[in-house]
């Protein structure tokens, strides 16, 4: 069975973007758009981290030379 166009139309328009898609309990995240959440999530774990393990080894360092 074919949709009409309207529809068609209508669902093409409806594709999700990482731009347009919102965490909701109401639709799940496409695979595409789930993996770029995530990934994007990762980088900011990765930096965060990156940040706290520089100032923990300057606090140390500071720490250090008090001694």
């Amino acid at each position: 069975m074919e949709l009409p166009n309207e529809v068609r139309i209508f669902a093409d328009d409806m594709k999700q973007t990482i731009d347009t898609y919102k965490l909701t309990s109401m639709e799940e995240p496409s695979d595409e758009i789930l993996s770029q959440i995530m990934c994007e999530a990762a980088e900011d774990a990765r930096i965060s981290n990156e940040e706290a393990t520089e100032r923990y080894f300057n606090q140390m360092l500071i720490e250090a030379q008090k001694v």
